[in-house]
């Protein structure tokens, strides 16, 4: 059984700063994509961040470059989200998802991931 678990969401004020984690078992995805996601309630859900397997590369929406950094840790299977300077409109539940498929490099589109997390709400007030 794989299981994604976020953590680190909450509740800050513009500006500030939230680090989300996600922790993975039953799967190892040290060989495969993993990424971010948010959906607002309302909009249709976005991919906020990617990172390929080996953390060289990496995507991000255009609404977050320069603000937030993703990041992976292979050996406890664990993928992250620093968000910086945070904005109303970043509020989101967040999930983090693994790629279906190994040795994928970056995984962009929603199909690519067959894994997901609970989500974890981010609420930035102004």
């Amino acid at each position: 059984q794989v299981h994604m678990v976020e953590s680190g969401g909450g509740l800050v004020q513009a500006g500030g700063s939230l680090r989300l984690s996600c922790a993975a078992s039953g799967r190892s995805f040290s060989n495969s994509g993993m990424g971010w996601f948010r959906q607002a309630p309302g909009e249709a859900r976005e991919l906020v961040a990617a990172i390929s397997w080996t953390g060289g590369t990496t995507y991000y929406t255009d609404s977050v470059k320069g603000r937030f950094t993703i990041s992976r840790d292979n050996a406890k299977n664990a993928v992250y989200l620093q968000m910086n300077s945070l904005e109303p409109e970043d509020t989101a539940i967040y999930r983090c998802a693994g790629a279906k498929r190994p040795f994928g490099g970056l995984d962009v589109g929603s199909y690519e991931y067959g894994y997901w997390g609970q989500g974890s709400q981010v609420t930035v007030s102004s």
